[in-house]
């Protein structure tokens, strides 16, 4: 093979390799402004049920990406077993709760469990 032919092949390469990486930016940035979208709809929601000032709006905010990208992480993981996964995301919700009760007033808490349970029950 030529001198010629090699940088062509490599040169081809390296364009469709360009390419993988440019398609795959551009999707998680979509995927990334996707789910900004939804904590920002979903700490606002939150903010109306427990009367959340400003500050702990935008810090749950922060805190509903963290987690979710953490625990999407979790479930996307092929290599854990079912009971490996649920005890994992069981982990991950323990420390988010931590951070929340941090975030939270006592009331404001005591509300967002009940109400997350409220939830869990109808799902």
């Amino acid at each position: 093979m030529k001198t010629q032919q090699k940088i062509a092949i490599i040169g081809a390469a390296g364009f469709l390799v360009a390419g993988f990486v440019f398609s795959h930016f551009y999707l998680h940035r979509k995927s990334r402004e996707e789910l900004i979208e939804i904590a920002r709809e979903l700490a606002y929601t939150w903010k109306k049920e427990l009367e959340l000032d400003f500050e702990q709006t935008s810090k749950l905010e922060d805190l509903i990406i963290e987690y979710t990208l953490k625990k999407n992480e979790i479930i996307n993981a092929t290599a854990l077993t079912e009971d490996e996964t649920i005890l994992k995301l069981k982990d991950i919700q323990k420390a988010e709760h931590r951070k929340l009760q941090k975030l939270m007033s006592d009331k404001q808490f005591a509300k967002y469990l009940e109400v997350n349970k409220k939830i869990s029950r109808k799902s």
